[in-house]
């Protein structure tokens, strides 16, 4: 985080003045706006997605279309207020190819996800969380700074270096992709599971603190 200090962000205001200037990779050329963190400075829980998706690139705010609709209801389920949250993207534009008049979603790089860390680390001092929810591998590799694998991390708590503790899970995306109801409805429960389960432990830590 030492390129922090380069830069003195001292609020959320800030920090979206800067991001809507971001030059740190090509996605902004094709996007239609950036899309910064949505929450409190202060919030327990941080979230962090892959990157905005249709949707989300014209409204300028995360996860409003699909996914967005899983991760509230299975917000809900797990007893935590979005508006308790800071709930962001490890890349901040909307990656994407044309078909046709349709954007479809393409997965950010390696490069690019390093290029926007910056941002990530960021947030990640102003908002002081103590449990970061990564919701798939790219946002883990955002917040990790290295490959993961879903299957291996789930239900690793992971400090870094400050203390903040990391919690990885799936991006509510896949539950989308799934075939089968049966498919559906179970991996939603361990993702309301793991999202039940990162509160308690930031609520342990709260209480520690």
């Amino acid at each position: 985080m030492n390129d922090l200090f380069a830069l003195p962000i001292a609020s959320q205001t800030m920090l979206r003045r800067e991001e809507a200037h971001c030059r740190r990779c090509e996605l902004y050329r094709d996007a239609t706006q950036v899309v910064p963190g949505e929450g409190s400075a202060g919030a327990p829980l941080m979230l962090v997605g892959e990157q905005p998706g249709d949707r989300e690139d014209l409204a300028g705010k995360p996860f409003v279309g699909p996914a967005g609709r899983i991760l509230d209801r299975a917000l809900t389920e797990a007893g935590i207020r979005r508006g308790d949250a800071f709930v962001t993207n490890a890349v901040k534009h909307f990656k994407h190819e044309l078909r046709g008049k349709r954007r479809l979603h393409k997965r950010p790089d390696a490069g690019e996800i390093e290029a926007c860390r910056w941002w990530l680390e960021i947030e990640r001092a102003l908002v002081k969380p103590a449990v970061i929810v990564a919701m798939g591998a790219t946002a883990a590799r955002g917040i990790l700074g290295r490959p993961v694998t879903i299957a291996k991390a789930r239900n690793v708590t992971e400090p870094l270096a400050d203390g903040t503790r990391v919690r990885v899970t799936i991006h509510p995306s896949l539950v989308l992709r799934l075939r089968t109801e049966a498919e559906k409805k179970a991996e939603y429960r361990r993702f309301v599971a793991d999202l039940h389960e990162a509160a308690r432990i930031a609520g342990r830590a709260g209480a520690s603190g």
